[in-house]
């Protein structure tokens, strides 16, 4: 898997990212995970004409001393289907500046 990991984070900072994302982004059904959702001007020619599985996101995941940010952009509403893709430049670059901007808002 493709991924963007920020580890060594002690508690106090482990509930920071939980209280940021928990403002920023949509939670899952899962426990400590979250969808950073994909701008729809930014989705790829296939996601976008699939319509039936938007919105399309990048899952987030907190662990006990990091937070793991997935470079594979998932459907909401399909676990298979073609248009479900690793991340695309502008996507990866989405999903990184949006990680830049939680650790410079929270000093990581």
């Amino acid at each position: 898997m493709r991924q963007y990991s920020i580890d060594e984070l002690g508690p106090a900072k482990v509930r920071e990212v939980r209280e940021y994302l928990d403002s920023h982004c949509e939670k899952s059904g899962l426990e400590n995970i979250y969808w950073l959702r994909i701008p729809d001007d930014m989705l790829s020619p296939d996601q976008y004409s699939h319509k039936q599985c938007q919105p399309h996101c990048a899952g987030i995941e907190v662990g006990e001393r990091q937070v793991v940010f997935e470079m594979l952009v998932r459907s909401r509403n399909s676990l298979k289907c073609s248009c479900i893709s690793y991340a695309t430049a502008q996507q990866r670059q989405f999903i990184l500046a949006f990680a830049d901007r939680m650790c410079q808002e929270l000093g990581l």
